[in-house]
């Protein structure tokens, strides 16, 4: 593939049977965004953490984000970085702004709602714990998304099957393609 991809894992960092993980395994040479602290995320240290990720790559990169990684995008995008992102690929948007929310969203709330200034998709559940499929609708209108659901998928990861997820793959491979033309 002639996209760079810099995977976002979310709060808690995606385990090693996560489909992030898989993904990257298979494509070394995607890139993995690394936290000091994955248990208790501060939007402003990881916020500058992606930033000097996306700075490493060679070109604007692909956003391979799921749960927080998908808001954290949706703030890097407002921060005001010079850096551009290629495009994002948001599976199973967290909803910081929820009372589901698991730890205290440490400035991740409100959710940003502007529009991203790239391509973006977001994935989508029916029966997401950590965002209503309203919600997540709203976050892919206000971002300027194109929104694909799943059906019941919950929070699209290993807890709920989705360890390699070759149709999820297969996604993102073919939004690489659609960014290239």
């Amino acid at each position: 593939m002639d996209c760079d991809v810099l995977i976002l894992p979310g709060l808690w960092n995606s385990g090693p049977q996560h489909w992030q993980s898989l993904w990257h395994t298979r494509h070394p040479e995607w890139r993995r965004l690394e936290h000091r602290d994955w248990n208790d995320p501060g939007r402003d240290e990881w916020v500058a953490e992606l930033d000097a990720a996306v700075a490493t790559c060679e070109g604007a990169p692909v956003l391979v984000a799921h749960s927080l990684g998908c808001i954290l995008a949706a703030h890097w995008a407002a921060s005001g970085s010079p850096l551009r992102a290629a495009g994002a690929f948001l599976v199973a948007p967290s909803d910081v702004d929820a009372p589901s929310y698991p730890i205290d969203a440490n400035g991740f709330a409100p959710v940003p709602l502007a529009p991203l200034p790239f391509p973006s998709i977001v994935v989508a559940s029916t029966n997401d714990p950590f965002v209503t499929r309203e919600r997540a609708q709203a976050f892919a209108a206000a971002w300027g998304s194109a929104y694909v659901e799943i059906g019941d998928a919950d929070h699209v990861n290993t807890d709920a099957g989705y360890g390699a997820w070759p149709e999820g793959e297969q996604m993102l491979l073919d939004f690489c393609t659609q960014l290239r033309k």
